[in-house]
């Protein structure tokens, strides 16, 4: 491959300043000075370049230097060389760009690298992967300052091989003077840790949450080089909060180096008074809870058996104040409407807290936002939580309710108040909302009374960010509660100060930072036509199972489309549209004496074998596809509806049509 003179001064000169900043020329001489004493001594030979450049690979200066040299590729070229994709539809392309990391000169940034695992017993007797072989993947994601990483995925192994760096800028203009370059004392201040999560993914594309810790970056500080290693043990999740899982190596690298680094005992001194202020804040809020809940049990006895929850455990079995887990959190462009961040809460995956053995208890998790979005699941909490901080971010008043649904199970859903006094109930795990009107128990029996068509039994409190109230009316069924929340003598509430004081951001506190949404990775298009084509082949394997051919109406799959489209549009807005047309089309498809038939199913998952088998189980679905008669053609359309977070809603479509004989 051959360059042009100005390419190839170029390319000489970042060579060149790379070498310089590697110092790689004062290395060679010291190398040089320690072969010639240690070669040239007894017999005074000649020294070769051979000699000099085996002296150098084996100190791995060599190794260092094509490490630091990241050469550039063509983001085009990448493209041309990966598995061809479907053409389902056409995108200009832009001319061919250099793919480059935009580092700003005037800004500090912490250089973290991940040098691999070990001690992942777990894995001990997993068989080495095949070359091709799918298995099962392990995936650290990092938070740090509205900053978000994902590693590649490397394969679950009791040594898992990560190597991977991540550049984390440090300094942000809101820190004061955006032209002036950040110092150590500076930094010191800045508390926000390194949030990392490592999911596992399982040959099925089951995520598994392992791991969430949040590592103190700023050892690196005191570190002499501005460099330092550190070896992080990773402890379980939930109930095995206090099992190792594995071991990380980590270095941390400050860019540009530091002019001047601080002592450890500043640093420790720093933390050590961060600790004893957060330990002190949450004491202080533990003793004003205590009061509190003596004060709200003295107002009825009963009160004891209602759902108040003043603390929730997250993942890693920390006991926090409930209001921590909410925060306004503002999509950008990601989503445009309220109701759209409802339907993208409720296509996120819904999973109990696993518990180990029976007994039916339900285990509690109140997962970190973090954790949430790289498992891409959690419990009702968690998407009630997620859903009235976006709602919060949309301007509207929200809070989560915690109370209970049909049979006393504990449940929580968000609640919105409008400035009209309109209570509307919000359910996280499915979009729908419900508006509440109060029935009035002293009304007259012939009194027409609202009937609720929400399925919330009880209510014992609710919360967000700035307030918590505990239900002190005379009953807690929600068909009765009225939702005056500024009436102490129907919602006790607690000071708002106490809640700010351990629950606002920016704060010294142990209450982690909420990460920024990320835009969804996938394709909807060629999504879609990989799960249709998979399931016309699982379709026609079943059907030749059974005896029947299976002939494929491609005009009538196409006709589906617009139907599986006005589903998603209702499922977000509560709005209908376009089914005359659907039907129409429908209508002049298929010829007098025939008959057609159709079958509509949604999904939150893009598993086609797991899909077909779920639609099996339903005797209408299995009447279309197990279809027998004469001049019998099927159907089946797929369109996949792309959320944030790579959460998606899959709606699938299967229809038949046939000759009715008598």
């Amino acid at each position: 491959m051959s360059l042009p003179p100005e390419k190839a001064s170029e390319l000489k000169q970042i060579i060149h300043q790379q070498l310089v900043k590697m110092d790689v020329h004062g290395r060679i001489r010291e190398v040089l000075a320690e072969t010639i004493r240690e070669e040239l001594a007894p017999e005074h030979q000649q020294l070769s370049t051979e000699d000099l450049i085996k002296a150098l690979r084996q100190r791995g200066i060599i190794d260092d230097v094509m490490k630091e040299l990241k050469f550039v590729t063509d983001v085009n070229e990448k493209e041309r060389t990966s598995a061809p994709k479907p053409s389902t539809h056409f995108v200009d392309r832009e001319p061919p760009v250099l793919q480059k990391t935009n580092i700003d000169p005037t800004r500090r940034y912490l250089y973290l690298q991940v040098l691999g695992g070990k001690a992942f017993l777990e894995h001990l007797q997993e068989p080495e992967p095949l070359p091709g072989q799918i298995c099962s993947t392990f995936t650290l994601c990092l938070h740090f300052r509205n900053q978000r990483f994902c590693s590649k995925p490397v394969p679950c192994a009791c040594e898992p091989d990560f190597h991977d760096g991540f550049l984390l800028e440090v300094h942000k203009d809101s820190l004061g003077d955006g032209s002036k370059m950040v110092d150590a004392t500076t930094m010191l201040s800045i508390c926000d840790p390194v949030h990392m999560v490592l999911i596992k993914t399982d040959t099925f594309g089951e995520t598994t949450l392992v791991a969430s810790y949040f590592l103190e970056w700023r050892s690196v500080l005191a570190a002499e080089n501005g460099i330092t290693n550190v070896a992080v043990e990773l402890l379980g999740v939930g109930t095995e909060s206090k099992v190792s899982v594995g071991i990380l190596n980590i270095r941390l690298e400050m860019y540009p180096q530091l002019n001047k680094t601080l002592s450890p005992e500043i640093t420790n001194t720093q933390f050590a008074l961060e600790r004893q202020k957060t330990a002190e804040k949450e004491r202080l809020f533990l003793v004003y809870a205590k009061q509190w809940w003596r004060e709200y049990l003295q107002i009825r006895p009963t009160h004891n058996v209602r759902l108040v929850k003043i603390f929730a455990q997250d993942e890693n079995g920390v006991n926090r104040p409930v209001c921590s887990y909410i925060r306004p959190l503002r999509a950008g462009r990601l989503l445009d409407t309220p109701r759209q961040a409802a339907r993208f809460v409720s296509v996120l995956g819904y999973e109990r807290a696993p518990v180990i053995g029976g007994g039916g208890g339900k285990q509690e998790q109140w997962c970190t936002l973090l954790a949430f979005l790289c498992r891409n699941k959690g419990d009702c909490e968690d998407h009630a939580n997620l859903l009235c901080s976006l709602l919060l971010g949309f301007g509207l008043e929200a809070f989560v309710c915690v109370g209970t649904k049909a049979k006393g199970v504990p449940h929580t859903w968000v609640m919105t108040c409008g400035t009209d006094g309109t209570i509307t109930f919000w359910e996280s795990l499915t979009g729908h909302r419900y508006i509440h009107r109060p029935i009035n128990p002293d009304d007259p029996p012939l009194v027409e009374q609202p009937k609720p068509l929400y399925p919330y039994r009880t209510i014992g409190c609710i919360f967000n960010h700035q307030k918590f109230l505990g239900n002190c009316q005379p009953s807690d069924a929600v068909e009765v509660c009225v939702f005056h929340l500024h009436d102490e003598s129907k919602w006790k509430p607690m000071s708002g100060e106490a809640i700010k004081s351990v629950c606002s951001p920016g704060t010294t506190s142990s209450v982690p930072p909420f990460p920024p949404l990320c835009a969804s990775t996938i394709d909807a298009a060629v999504t879609s036509n990989e799960l249709e084509l998979q399931l016309r082949i699982l379709v026609s394997e079943h059907r030749k199972d059974l005896g029947l051919s299976t002939v494929w109406d491609d005009h009538l799959s196409y006709l589906l489309s617009p139907a599986l489209a006005a589903y998603e549009l209702e499922r977000t807005t509560s709005i209908s549209a376009g089914n005359e047309e659907f039907q129409d089309a429908v209508r002049r498809a298929v010829p007098d004496g025939h008959t057609f038939k159709g079958f509509p199913i949604h999904f939150v998952y893009r598993n086609a074998r797991r899909a077909f088998a779920t639609c099996l189980r339903s005797p209408f679905c299995e009447e279309i596809i197990c279809c027998r008669g004469d001049q019998v053609r099927l159907a089946v359309r797929v369109r996949v509806f792309t959320y944030p977070e790579s959460a998606c809603a899959v709606w699938i479509m299967f229809a038949c049509k046939y000759r009715s004989v008598l």
